[in-house]
């Protein structure tokens, strides 16, 4: 007798709460546009969207109520009424005041009634809480796999120069907030890769970077940017300093550097100098690391680079050449004779000081100074290889004469 009087009283509770259902739904849209500011903000379409969710919500407790062991799959399918772009725009943060709001209306209006009932709204919107957790979890988890598929894209698309149209939306679409100036760092990966940490990293010393795996070489596109949780005394540093900085996350051996480049999209041209340096940086004994691309110009123009025999001819030879052939005819004796500045003046018939005043002149015009031996094998390299294009230009151009 007992239990027959529990079903019908359970019976008349569940028909009672189908009559007002209706009822709960407009109290709760009422009650969301009053208590929470980004719902009444939003555009007429998703605030629809989000009622939608409200009301299937207390139409899924009604199922429940009637069968608890339908959770699992009521619960889901709450949030399988909310179109997709939802959780794009709605947080976690914000669902959870959804479910909060929806549980005190119906709380209000049938927790009245029995223990029973109010018991069942607790349980109730405790698994529902676990569910949009559960939906938001797998919505990031999708996201961060598909955010790491279109990162290794974008920085592949760098490193083979097959930049297309799509290019810019795909950086937007990784968030990229780099701003101004770009270079590539290429080195090998870690046998325990920590890719949080060398973003953690990053952030601090105020960079943003994109990051591709390639077995086992590292690549990293870095920009500066303004980003929270900055070490406000790493503001615009450098870019070998931000190398410096970052040098831990990679794994041992050869670090290389490429120069830097106007913007993202110009990243190829850092990328293929950093490549290029990264294949070659084992021919130079003492290679600090990290290493700059341009430092590695000698044994990238010996590897058959072209774009270092490009860089030694146009940022050396030719600024040399068109601004005093006293410079160049200077320079060669120099490196010549064993960078002895006596024997230079005694073959150019000129005073030791004017050969110094010479290379001084040089290393202001193009930056690198003669007197270092790292600096004069570079020197030395950009004079021959000027040397031969400019034999060749001459040639070519007496072909076209005759």
């Amino acid at each position: 007798m007992p239990e027959r009087s529990s079903s019908s009283e359970k019976a008349a509770t569940l028909a009672w709460l189908r009559r007002i259902s209706g009822d709960l739904a407009t109290a709760t849209i009422t009650r969301l546009e009053e208590s929470l500011p980004w719902y009444a903000e939003m555009p007429p379409a998703r605030r629809s969207a989000v009622g939608l969710v409200a009301q299937a919500g207390i139409s899924s407790f009604i199922q429940w109520y009637e069968d608890p062991a339908s959770t699992p799959w009521i619960a889901a399918d709450i949030f399988a009424a909310a179109p997709r772009e939802l959780l794009r725009s709605v947080s976690l943060t914000q669902t959870l005041q959804l479910i909060r709001v929806t549980v005190e209306v119906t709380e209000e209006r049938v927790g009245g009634r029995d223990a029973d009932v109010r018991e069942s709204m607790l349980r109730y919107s405790r698994d529902v809480a676990f569910a949009a957790a559960d939906v938001y979890a797998r919505a990031a988890e999708a996201r961060g796999l598909w955010d790491a598929r279109l990162e290794a894209l974008v920085v592949d698309s760098i490193l083979t120069g097959e930049a297309d149209e799509e290019l810019p939306s795909r950086i937007a679409a990784l968030g990229w907030h780099g701003r101004g100036e770009v270079a590539v760092l290429v080195g090998t990966t870690p046998v325990q890769f920590d890719v949080d940490q060398l973003r953690r990293t990053a952030r601090k010393i105020g960079v943003d970077v994109l990051i591709g795996v390639q077995g086992s070489r590292l690549v990293v596109v870095i920009g500066r940017a303004d980003l929270p949780g900055r070490d406000e005394a790493s503001v615009d540093l450098p870019f070998p300093e931000i190398a410096r900085r970052l040098e831990p996350g990679f794994g041992p051996g050869h670090l290389v550097l490429g120069p830097a480049v106007p913007a993202l999209v110009d990243a190829g041209q850092s990328a293929r100098a950093a490549l290029a340096g990264f294949a070659v940086a084992k021919a130079w004994r003492h290679a600090p690391r990290p290493a700059e691309a341009d430092d590695l110009l000698p044994e990238r123009a010996l590897a058959g680079d072209p774009l270092a025999k490009a860089t030694l001819a146009e940022r050396i030879y030719r600024p040399l050449q068109g601004h005093s052939a006293d410079l160049v005819t200077t320079l060669w004796s120099y490196l010549d004779n064993g960078r002895s500045l006596e024997a230079t003046a005694r073959e150019l018939f000129v005073h030791p000081n004017t050969v110094r005043y010479r290379l001084k002149r040089v290393s202001e015009l193009i930056g690198w100074d003669a007197t270092g031996p790292r600096e004069a094998l570079i020197l030395q390299t950009a004079l021959i290889i000027g040397s031969i294009g400019t034999e060749v230009t001459r040639r070519r151009a007496t072909q076209r004469r005759s």
